[in-house]
C-alpha cells in the first residue's frame, strides 16, 4: 500500500509544477527544515531555518529563521508564540509621476512633465511576532484543527539606489520602515491511513486585517520514520488581494520539509 502513495506524490510533484507555469500566476518552491524538542509533558520547543523560491522558481524571495515556543493548556488546546528574522526581495519598482507646469499666467495654461524613477530588486529584513492558540479534536481516522494566530511584522528603514530618470543619474533613497498586524486563520483536516506511514492532510488558511488579504488553500502528506523524522510535502495555491505586506502575487507553490524531533 505505502509503494501506491509513494508514486502518487512523486506523480504530483512532477506534474503540478509544469501544469502552473503555463497560468499567469507565479510558481514558487518552498523548503524548510525543523528541529523540536518536548520539555515535559506539556512544552515543547523549536527552531526553524526556510528558503522559499518566485519568478517561476528562478529567484529566491525569502531566507528566515525561526524559534518557538508551545505549551498544552489541554488536551484539546495549545498556545504558541514565535519570533521570525526574515530577508525578503523587494520587487524592481517602477514609479511615474507628474508636474504641472504654468506657462501663461492669464489664462492658467499647463503642461504636464513626466518624471520617472526606477529602483532595482533588493534584500531587506523584516521581525516577525506572533501568538496563537490552537484546538482541537478527533473523530475516527480524522483529526480537526483550529489555529488561530495574531502576526505583527516590522520593517526597519532602509537605504536604496534609485535612478531617477528626469536628473538622469543614480541616487540613494530611503525606503520607510513599515509595520503590519494581521490575524490568520486556518482550518485542517488530517487522515490517519491504516498501517500507513503516510498521513494526508488539507487546510485553508484566511490573512485579515480590516479586510481579507490573502487566501492560501493547501493539501499535502507527512512521512514519519520511528517517530523522530518527519517529511513534508505539500501543494498550495495563494490568493492574494494585493493589499498584504508582503506584496505577494498569486501563487502555485510546491513545498518540501523535514523535520527532527529530539
Amino acid at each position: 500500500m505505502e509503494r501506491k502513495y509513494i508514486i502518487l506524490i512523486l506523480a504530483i510533484m512532477l506534474f503540478v509544477p509544469s501544469a502552473v507555469m503555463a497560468q499567469k500566476d507565479d510558481f514558487g518552491m518552498q523548503y524548510n527544515i525543523v528541529a523540536s524538542k518536548k520539555a515535559g509533558k506539556q512544552w515543547t520547543f523549536g527552531a526553524e531555518a526556510e528558503m522559499r523560491t518566485c519568478n517561476n522558481s528562478q529567484t529566491i524571495s525569502r531566507w528566515s529563521g525561526e524559534l518557538s515556543a508551545q505549551y498544552k493548556i489541554t488536551k484539546w488546546l495549545k498556545a504558541g508564540v514565535a519570533y521570525k528574522l526574515m530577508s525578503d526581495r523587494r520587487e524592481e519598482y517602477l514609479k511615474t509621476t507628474s508636474k504641472s507646469i504654468y506657462t501663461d499666467e492669464e489664462t492658467d495654461i499647463s503642461s504636464n512633465v513626466l518624471y520617472e524613477s526606477w529602483r532595482p530588486s533588493y534584500f531587506t529584513l523584516r521581525h516577525r511576532f506572533s501568538a496563537s492558540l490552537t484546538g482541537g479534536f478527533s473523530a475516527g481516522r480524522f483529526s480537526f484543527s483550529l489555529r488561530e494566530r495574531w502576526q505583527y511584522t516590522y520593517r526597519p528603514e532602509k537605504e536604496t539606489e534609485r535612478y531617477n530618470f528626469a536628473q538622469a543619474k543614480w541616487e540613494q533613497t530611503k525606503v520607510k520602515s513599515k509595520s503590519h498586524h494581521v490575524l490568520r486563520s486556518r482550518f485542517q483536516v488530517d487522515y490517519d491511513i491504516p498501517k500507513c506511514k503516510f498521513d494526508p492532510y488539507a487546510n485553508v488558511e484566511l490573512f485579515n486585517s480590516m479586510a481579507l488579504e490573502k487566501t492560501r488553500l493547501t493539501v499535502g502528506i507527512e512521512y514519519k520514520i520511528k517517530k523522530k523524522h518527519v517529511f513534508n510535502a505539500f501543494y498550495r495555491y495563494q490568493n492574494s488581494n494585493g493589499s498584504s505586506d508582503d506584496e505577494d502575487l498569486n501563487s502555485h507553490i510546491i513545498g518540501l520539509g523535514y523535520e527532527f524531533k529530539f
